[in-house]
């Protein structure tokens, strides 16, 4: 695994780092490796995690299909601007 660090800047090559270190799995394998797996777990975890990707593939052809409702997008995440004012009233007098 190859990350490039431009203008001397190491913390974002750390987080571009970490993100393909977690999409590769290796901190789930890492936490894994901490201790001895019996033979019988290690059948039982892959078999549910086979079911689990099976399930989701499911899901997404469905949703491609148009039988389920995608997901809801998330908002960007942006600069946040501060909101407005609803509107600027002065406290009635008496």
């Amino acid at each position: 695994m190859q990350v490039l660090v431009r203008d001397n800047n190491v913390e974002q090559a750390l987080r571009v780092l970490k993100k393909k270190m977690q999409r590769e799995g290796l901190f789930r394998e890492m936490k894994q490796r901490r201790a001895y797996e019996k033979p019988s777990e290690k059948r039982a975890r892959e078999g549910a995690e086979a079911i689990r990707r099976a399930r989701k593939q499911a899901r997404k052809k469905a949703q491609y299909e148009g039988l389920l409702p995608k997901p809801k997008r998330k908002a960007p995440r942006g600069p946040q601007r501060p909101a407005a004012p609803a509107f600027s009233a002065a406290p009635p007098s008496p």
